[in-house]
Parts: C-alpha cells; structure tokens; sequence
C-alpha cells in the first residue's frame, strides 16, 4: 500500500455564485468557487484518500471535527482505497469517485477537465499558492497539491558515524564508498530498496532535477532520451544499480517490508533508504516507538554537486481535486480551502505547504543550513510527459523498470544496466514520436 507521508488527504470545491451558499446548483456547474458564507454551506462529501492508516487510526476524522468548528453543516466522510491508483481510475469510468480525490497519475492533465471542477483562473491559484502549473489547462487550474517535500536520502545517523562517515557524499561515488564503510564496520543493510512494496523504487523518479539543478528537466524529457550519459534518470538508476550490485543492500529484495523498515533505520538495522522528505517524521515517529532519540534520523541530498552546491527538487505530492459530478461543489471547496490553509497538516508532516510564503518546515533545517539549492520543477509539458510516459509502457512514475534494475543488478535477471536503459530510451523516443 502506497504510504505517502503527506496526509494524502483531499481537495474540494465550491461555491456556485460569489456571495451565495449552500446549493450547489448555483453558478457553473463545473466550477468550483470558494464559499463566503460558512453558514450557509452545507451537505455531505466524501473524501478519497490512499492514507487508509489515517483513516483507521481517527487521524482524518480529527480533521473532519476540526473543520466542521467552522463549517457545522458540513459532514465530511473519508474513504480509504488500498489500491488508489488501480481503484480510483476504474471508478472515474462512473460518476461515483468521491466529492475530493486525490488525482491518479495516470490521467492526462489535458483530460483534467472531463473529472475535475474547475477551481478558479490559473493567474488566482498562481498567486495564492505554489505547484499549480501541473494541473492548469488552458487559463484554468483543476487541482492543488496540499504540499510538497524535497527528495533525499533518509538515514540512521548513528551508524553513518559509526562508519567514519561525518560528511555528506558530493558524488554518487562517494556515495557507494560510503556504504561500503559501513558493510564493513556496522551491522547494519547499508541500504534498503523497499523492493517488494514497489512504490518506495518509484521515488528514485525524483532525481530528476536535482542531479542536473536543472528547473526545466522535467519539461526536457518529452523531447530528449531521459537515459542519455550524464542525464538525471541514468544518473539516479546507475547508483541504485552499483548499490545493488555491489551487495550493499538487503540480500533477498522480495521480501522487504515498508513497515518493518521504519523500525529498522530507527533502531539501526538499516543505514539509509531514498525517500521524499515526507518520510522523515514516520521514521522519527518509528524512533520514538523504539526509545529511541529521533534526531537520529538524518536527511542528506542526492551526492552531486553543481557549481560546489546541492540541488533538491521541491515536488509536490498527490493533487487534490473536486469531482466535476459532484453535487455539493461548494461543501468541497471550502474543506479544501480550510485544510490547505488552516489545518496542522503541512507542519505536522515536516512538509513544505503549497501556500506561497510559508516557511520551511524544521526537518529541512540541515538542507538550509548547508546551502542546498532549493529548485521547483517546471510543469509546463506535464501533459505531453504523461502521454509518452503512457504510450512507452515505460512508467517513469511506477516501480516495475526500477524492479527489473534490481533485479539484473544481482543476478535475478539476465542483462547489463547498458542494454536496459538502451531498451527503456528506444521506446521512450518512438512513444515520443507518436504520442508526442
């Protein structure tokens, strides 16, 4: 089950017509316009969510209570689906996919307009909040993430010291190097892939940008071989290769546990594992459990430098977005109004809020410290990247090539890293051609 760190939560709707209420029959039906009046918005919504923990342990009906201080005619359920992905985008075939879901990543930003409500003008949303150029089509934006995280490397600090490791790698290299150290001076799996739930190989995707700092790669992929020599993706792939090649992650990857491993890198049976920033507070939350002293978990940038700094790329999680079939628009909107700007959510994730001008959260405070160069990916070509992403089978975003990497890395599958990334560039390029 995919456990992003960010409280995958909601998104919402509107209002019909400025100043008006409660009925969602009012203004355009497939806008979604921020309520004036709480007490005049009602209804029941319900809220699509991949967190099917925080729905079992109270934490969204926390939010829920909260939320209804403000709006007490509003009754807001939430829905956990273990297979968000698989499950949301069957149900998009109906009308019946919650009120505020989270966005599949497999639906075409320029088919944003057929599910979602319209949440206001791009220049509106630009201007109150980061990371909206993804879901705009044309001059209207159909989603918001709730917040972003940086990406990086998750690790037990105790025994990188332990290693004789004070510094942080500035090249992948040094990287491996490093691992090798603590192979040989600690117990612990100097690294660990999360191999068998999948989705953790999917966060090497954020790579992109940070290895080049590049703010534009993102939108350079459509029309370039994302695994040339030097790219940010056969940058990123290679080291987890070398790394598994070079034995230093768990000796059987199928049987690895995304929970387990929480525990692990807390109480230092594992050194290190990449990881969007969202995960820092889970692992801090496992060190906690443990009696252990959580400022042992340390967060560091992907090893390369550019012009002697650090990059890491501020990627926004899951947008959240309202229905377009809903039929109370202006109960969504304002939840959605009310927990990307009020609620705790941001903060207690140690995640960077969407909401322009708000702070760092403090587990970055290393990354501030040390200089790293915060970059925001462009998304101008988000939907072309989707297209081709499609078309190719290659799945940028899922874990099944990063498994098969794994795989030819330690004997499992035949094949070199070389003939892999030629395969994955061939049919990236002619998808490109096509679906381009």
């Amino acid at each position: 089950m995919l456990r992003r760190a960010f409280v995958a939560v909601l998104a919402a709707t509107a209002l019909a017509a400025a100043g008006c209420g409660g009925s969602s029959k009012a203004g355009s039906s497939d806008e979604a316009l921020s309520p004036t009046d709480p007490g005049a918005v009602s209804g029941d919504i319900t809220v699509l969510t991949n967190r099917t923990d925080l729905v079992t342990d109270g934490t969204m009906q926390k939010y829920a209570d909260e939320f209804r201080k403000t709006y007490p005619k509003v009754n807001v359920k939430f829905e956990g689906v273990t297979d968000y992905e698989g499950e949301v985008k069957i149900r998009m075939n109906t009308e019946n996919y919650g009120d505020v879901l989270l966005i599949p990543n497999t639906v075409s930003t320029d088919d944003y307009p057929k599910y979602f409500a319209s949440l206001g003008s791009a220049s509106d949303l630009a201007a109150k909040y980061n990371y909206t150029d993804k879901a705009k089509v044309g001059d209207k934006v159909y989603g918001v993430a709730g917040f972003a995280y940086v990406n990086g490397f998750v690790y037990n600090k105790d025994v990188w010291s332990q290693a004789g490791i004070t510094k942080w790698p500035t090249t992948p290299e040094e990287f491996v190097g490093a691992l090798q150290a603590i192979k040989a001076k600690t117990s612990a799996t100097p690294y660990y892939t999360n191999y068998h739930d999948g989705w953790p190989l999917s966060s090497w995707s954020s790579v992109v940008g940070s290895v080049t700092c590049d703010p534009r790669a993102n939108d350079k992929l459509p029309t370039s071989d994302p695994w040339a020599a030097g790219s940010d993706l056969r940058t990123g792939d290679t080291l987890l290769y070398d790394i598994v090649k070079n034995k230093l992650s768990e000796t059987d990857p199928t049987t690895t546990n995304w929970e387990d491993s929480k525990g692990a890198i807390a109480t230092g049976r594992i050194a290190t594992m990449w990881l969007g920033s969202w995960a820092i507070v889970q692992m801090q939350d496992a060190a906690k459990k443990a009696g252990k002293d959580p400022g042992v978990i340390g967060y560091m940038p992907f090893p390369k430098q550019v012009g002697g700094k650090f990059c890491s790329v501020v990627a926004p999680d899951y947008q959240y977005a309202i229905n377009t079939h809903s039929k109370n628009k202006p109960a969504a909107r304002a939840f959605f109004d009310w927990f990307i700007e009020k609620s705790d959510a941001a903060a207690v994730n140690q995640a960077v809020s969407a909401v322009k001008g708000a702070p760092m959260p403090p587990a970055l405070q290393p990354f501030t410290d040390a200089g790293v160069q915060f970059i925001e990916l462009s998304q101008a070509e988000s939907a072309k990247l989707t297209k081709i992403d499609n078309a190719s089978e290659v799945g940028i975003s899922k874990p099944d090539y990063r498994q098969k990497l794994v795989d030819t890395a330690r004997g499992a599958a035949p094949g070199t890293p070389e003939a892999l990334f030629a395969d994955l560039s061939k049919r990236w390029t002619e998808a490109a051609r096509t679906a381009g």
